[in-house]
């Protein structure tokens, strides 16, 4: 994993660098708290790295044995979904960007999923990140908007109710059918960082779309939230807002769901950012306009 005495060293990342990956999203502005990291550490142990570049020559030894002194300047996440990558979380200290940091990080992170044998490898970029994206092999495949917006008090539908975890092996499937991806392992982290977070709407013939929230540092994260029908996903996402009431909330929803950006909009939201979501390798045959809310740039 070394890059040479005078580059980067990439290394695995575990629970002593959390101070690290919390001091980056914040210099960065992000939204995730340290339950997003333990869950990322949770989800992929071997896919989680550090940056670390030189500082100084030692006389002798040094920090990593060879005589020089490293300091950790940046992170990357990367999590097999079945045949499914997901890389994010790309974050280098500002004082050290422009050094070909980030672009090592992301290298890593794919051939780490290419060792684990994925097809398809995805994630959100920001404007900033996506020419880099590209360079590396990495193709639009549709934009979203991140919505940002206080939480109105209104009546949560009678329809939802709260999702149980005997259900999660359902939800699962119906997930998988929409998105492309087989995310029960995020789906359950999910559900047990947050118990009574999740809801689900059932009809007479089976789940017809759940939603979730989750805590973050500036703002409630509202998703994922997947529905196969308008009318269900209104109402899961207006039960969102009725849990996170009068809270500062944030939601990113594709573009290619517009029932989903005129609920955004009608709820009083504006768009604070764009993203792009976008692929190396085999595309994925998803449902973006069944995504009423994403689950976050970190598994899409």
């Amino acid at each position: 994993m070394g890059m040479g005495t005078n580059g980067p060293r990439i290394r695995l990342m575990d629970e002593n660098d959390l101070p690290l990956g919390m001091k980056l999203k914040e210099l960065a502005g992000w939204n995730q708290t340290e339950n997003d990291w333990r869950r990322f550490l949770a989800l992929s142990p071997d896919g989680c790295f550090v940056a670390e570049r030189p500082i100084e020559p030692c006389p002798s030894g040094g920090a990593d044995g060879k005589g020089v002194t490293r300091e950790a300047v940046g992170t990357a996440v990367a999590c097999a979904l079945g045949p499914i990558g997901w890389i994010a979380m790309v974050l280098v200290d500002p004082a050290h960007r422009g050094q070909g940091i980030g672009t090592r990080l992301v290298e890593r992170a794919i051939s780490h999923l290419e060792q684990r044998g994925v097809r398809s490898i995805r994630l959100d970029a920001t404007p900033l990140g996506r020419p880099v994206y590209q360079k590396l092999g990495f193709q639009t495949e549709y934009e979203l908007a991140r919505w940002e917006g206080i939480a109105c008090a209104c009546s949560s539908p009678h329809r939802t109710r709260r999702a149980e975890l005997s259900q999660i092996e359902e939800i699962a499937r119906f997930d998988q059918q929409l998105t492309g991806t087989p995310r029960r392992s995020l789906l359950e982290h999910l559900f047990r960082q947050q118990p009574g977070a999740m809801q689900v709407i059932v009809g007479p013939e089976g789940l017809l779309g759940y939603a979730a929230w989750r805590d973050g540092a500036r703002a409630t994260f509202i998703g994922p939230a997947i529905a196969a029908l308008e009318e269900a996903g209104q109402w899961l996402l207006d039960s969102m807002l009725a849990a996170c009431a009068g809270r500062r909330v944030f939601v990113d929803i594709p573009w290619d769901n517009p029932a989903a950006s005129r609920w955004a909009q009608a709820r009083g939201f504006t768009v604070q950012r764009p993203l792009t979501r976008m692929v190396r390798g085999e595309p994925v045959v998803d449902r973006p306009d069944c995504i009423w809310a994403s689950s976050g740039p970190e598994h899409g």
